[in-house]
């Protein structure tokens, strides 16, 4: 049932960002996939600055040890709730109050980037653009808005972080949280390239053994 939620969730709000992407130019977003040590920052940076407000609940807390975190690193780092390591990534914040302080109800954010990547193929690349693009509005009132998402009804949260550094050192923050964000979509994606690469190298040797008996077999009829 909490699967069905959030894949309605996603489906209601993927057209918005279909909508809101229409005509802004988007900014190639680093591939992080296979880099653990980027992928555990952007969970910490997930849980430190998303989690207060979005949930992730297709992901438990335990998955992430396919990260190379540890079950003690997570517990002492990355919990701060009673949740349990076997717990989803789930907000504390109720979503009516959520939908009276922003206008709208914070997505959940576990197939976020597979949602805009099934629109027109651009899911991280949209992502890293619009966590890139807020700005000063006086007109709104969170008193931000974003370049990516016009009118959009989430804060700039990442202010702080991004005044206190350089924008190269900002960028790759961002870079790191889009990557988990897209690992949360499928976090099997690099087991089931490496499975891709060994089935096709075992149909490769069993077509080379395949191939030399048929000669063996037929050289006396050829």
């Amino acid at each position: 049932m909490r699967t069905l939620k959030t894949l309605l969730a996603i489906c209601l709000f993927a057209p918005a960002l279909a909508w809101a992407a229409g005509g802004v130019h988007l900014d190639k977003a680093p591939d992080r996939s296979g880099n653990n040590a980027a992928l555990q920052n952007g969970a910490r940076l997930f849980v430190n600055y998303c989690l207060s407000c979005h949930s992730a609940s297709g992901i438990r807390y335990g998955a992430l040890m396919e990260l190379g975190l540890t079950k003690e690193q997570i517990e002492g780092n990355l919990i701060f709730t009673g949740d349990k390591i076997g717990s989803p990534l789930r907000t504390a914040i109720k979503y009516r109050d959520a939908k009276k302080w922003f206008g709208v109800t914070p997505p959940d954010l576990s197939l976020i980037a597979r949602a805009r990547a099934s629109e027109d193929g651009t899911g991280a690349d949209w992502l890293y653009t619009y966590l890139r693009g807020f700005y000063r509005d006086d007109s709104r009132a969170t008193g931000w808005n974003n370049k990516a998402f016009d009118s959009v009804g989430m804060p700039h949260v990442l202010y702080q972080m991004q005044e206190s550094m350089d924008p190269q050192a900002y960028d790759k923050e961002i870079g790191d949280l889009v990557g988990f964000l897209v690992w949360m979509g499928e976090p099997q994606a690099g087991l089931r390239v490496k499975l891709g690469f060994a089935i096709i190298l075992f149909l490769g040797v069993l077509f080379a053994v395949s191939y030399a008996l048929k000669k063996e077999y037929w050289k006396d009829v050829h």
